[in-house]
């Protein structure tokens, strides 16, 4: 091939790409017009969303990831249809083909990512806790710091920071201690077999009336629960004016010294632990009763 023949061939090619671009001009500039006027409609719509989604949640950063989530898509409508008017339909069916087995790759890829991410979503929907509640969650407890996209930072009462990943936290238990605005302190007791019961649980109560954290529009309620080994026991709940945790140590720290005060005072005996030796097959026979027996020619 000469000089001659290949610069007819450009001239050839060239010529038929100027008149496909004179054929192409109305779609061109049509496609020009929808191009600005899609993303002046895309914006608006991205606007229009985040003031709807700001109506059901009050997670910023969730409303400005859900109104660029509509205005890309937006975007992608109009970039589509802009190809199309060019009649570049093979070109769109190649992007929506190579997007498709690109989404596939990702999603195997970053499934845990997207797990937590979609969690934290739903955490902000959902609101089971808040930045600064009490809650205990996958066996830590502690404050509320952060709630992120794709973890929640808890710290824990002995001033460690705990790491969570939403997925964790969403799929399972959460105790939230602040929700209420009021807290229960359970206290665990035993007394003597001997004691007066009646008479326990009044003085008991009296005891525990004089925590000065306590709720004072709950009553403090006392159940005996069980015939220990050496003492019987029971459930005393104190109900808190606060849910923090300081709150909780002063009430629990109050109730015990007025408790033991108290039962100080009226003779009232939280045992030790008692273990009774039984030598008898039939059981409840004392050693002095026993009858002496002879081993090895020992007398015992």
């Amino acid at each position: 091939m000469d000089v001659n023949q290949a610069l007819n061939l450009v001239s050839d090619k060239l010529t038929v790409w100027a008149k496909e671009l004179i054929r192409l001009l109305p779609n061109i500039a049509l496609a020009a017009v929808i191009l600005v006027l899609g993303i002046f409609v895309a914006k608006f719509i991205r606007k229009i969303s985040l003031k709807l989604v700001r109506r059901v949640s009050h997670f910023e950063t969730i409303n400005s990831l859900f109104s660029s989530v509509v205005y890309a898509i937006s975007l992608g409508v109009v970039f589509f249809v802009v190809l199309s008017v060019l009649q570049l339909d093979k070109a769109v069916t190649s992007i929506l083909a190579g997007a498709g087995i690109l989404g596939l790759a990702l999603a195997f890829a970053f499934q845990d990512i997207a797990a937590n991410f979609m969690s934290g979503v739903f955490l902000s929907f959902r609101r089971p806790l808040a930045v600064g509640d009490i809650v205990k969650s996958n066996d830590h407890m502690g404050v509320v710091e952060e709630i992120n996209l794709r973890d929640t930072m808890i710290r824990t009462f002995q001033g460690q920071r705990v790491i969570i990943p939403n997925k964790d936290v969403f799929q399972n238990t959460i105790e939230n201690f602040t929700v209420l605005g009021k807290r229960r302190l359970d206290l665990s007791v035993g007394v003597s077999y001997g004691d007066d019961l009646r008479k326990v649980k009044d003085i008991t109560i009296k005891a525990a009336q004089k925590v000065s954290v306590r709720s004072m529009t709950d009553d403090i309620t006392l159940y005996f629960e069980e015939f220990g080994d050496s003492s019987i026991n029971f459930s005393l709940r104190i109900w808190l004016n606060a849910t923090d945790q300081p709150t909780f140590l002063q009430g629990r720290h109050e109730a015990i010294l007025y408790i033991k005060e108290a039962y100080d005072a009226n003779d009232i005996m939280i045992p030790f632990p008692i273990r009774t030796l039984d030598f008898g097959i039939k059981g409840g026979e004392k050693l002095s009763e026993m009858d002496v027996r002879v081993l090895n020619g020992v007398k015992k």
